[in-house]
């Protein structure tokens, strides 16, 4: 009664393979699109487990005033020995420390040079910190304050190298052509930030202006030092790690292979059939001179030999 055969709704019909011819050429057009569409996968992939870093602005909110921002400090000052060498830590707050000592190293470098380094925290407000020689029991007959700094950074430090930013823009800054009255200062304007990627990790980006000067108070010239002045923007930057959905990678893997299997059936088809018809051409050329060469001797040369 219900004689209905679903696979009337079949667009993939099915082609014996004794219709079928395989060619060298489809051969290497399909091994071809095999490697292809292996690459384009392995790309697609990474792409997707990767993910894109992303960022996003908005006002920071200062909260409590009490938390702090660790800093670190890395420099070598070429000329001034280390038992001169101190640092002293200023804010808007009323803190003033002279010759901070905690987490503190200093390494001799040659007869005259010193490796300093430092950690410590500072307020969430405008301030300063400078190395300088205002804690040494006695002052050096001459304090030049030339100085490569090797690292400078606040906050935590973010291992991934694909975030953008200036988190240490100060990194192998030289300043070895100054005399002993000149003092030095960096200005920066340091942007909180925030890094997600499984785990919160809060840095700051900075940027910064450089002055050289000479200063002198009632006294007379002031001791020269190494100034870090600083300020807070009052907004921050957030970065994180946006995966693309699932089924849009599956799309792209999808479109990869369709789009490789048309243009590569495509490439084929034109190939055959100009193979085909240059065969055909052969075919017709050859054909051609066979019946010119026969026009032109009409008689059998059999016929003549046999005559003689």
């Amino acid at each position: 009664m219900f004689n209905f055969d679903v696979r009337k709704f079949d667009i993939y019909r099915k082609v014996p393979k004794d219709l079928t011819q395989p060619t060298v050429t489809g051969a290497i057009i399909s091994m071809s699109c095999m490697v292809f569409m292996l690459l384009l996968f392995a790309s697609e992939m990474r792409h997707f487990m990767a993910g894109e870093i992303v960022s996003e602005l908005f006002v920071d909110d200062a909260g409590d005033q009490t938390e702090r921002i660790p800093v670190f400090l890395k420099l070598t000052l070429p000329r001034l020995k280390c038992e001169f060498v101190g640092l002293d830590i200023q804010d808007d707050l009323g803190r003033h420390e002279v010759g901070f000592v905690e987490d503190i190293r200093k390494a001799p470098i040659g007869e005259e040079g010193c490796l300093f380094e430092a950690r410590f925290l500072i307020n969430k407000i405008p301030g300063n910190f400078h190395v300088s020689t205002h804690s040494a029991t006695t002052q050096p007959d001459n304090i030049d304050f030339a100085h490569i700094i090797h690292e400078l950074r606040f906050g935590d430090k973010i291992d991934n190298p694909n975030v953008p930013g200036t988190f240490n823009p100060l990194y192998d800054r030289k300043k070895l052509d100054g005399n002993s009255l000149e003092s030095y200062d960096y200005v920066m304007k340091i942007v909180p930030s925030i890094y997600e990627d499984g785990r919160k990790v809060t840095a700051y980006q900075y940027t910064y202006a450089f002055r050289k000067y000479v200063s002198f108070g009632h006294g007379g010239r002031v001791v020269p030092a190494l100034w870090f002045r600083y300020d807070l923007a009052p907004l921050t930057v957030k970065y994180y790690v946006k995966r693309p959905p699932f089924y849009s990678f599956i799309t792209t893997v999808c479109a990869i292979i369709g789009g490789t299997f048309t243009v590569a059936g495509i490439i084929d088809s034109c190939i055959f059939t100009a193979s085909e018809l240059f065969h055909k051409f052969q075919l017709v050329v050859g054909h051609s001179i066979r019946c010119t060469h026969a026009s032109a001797f009409p008689y059998d040369v059999r016929w003549f030999q046999s005559s003689k």
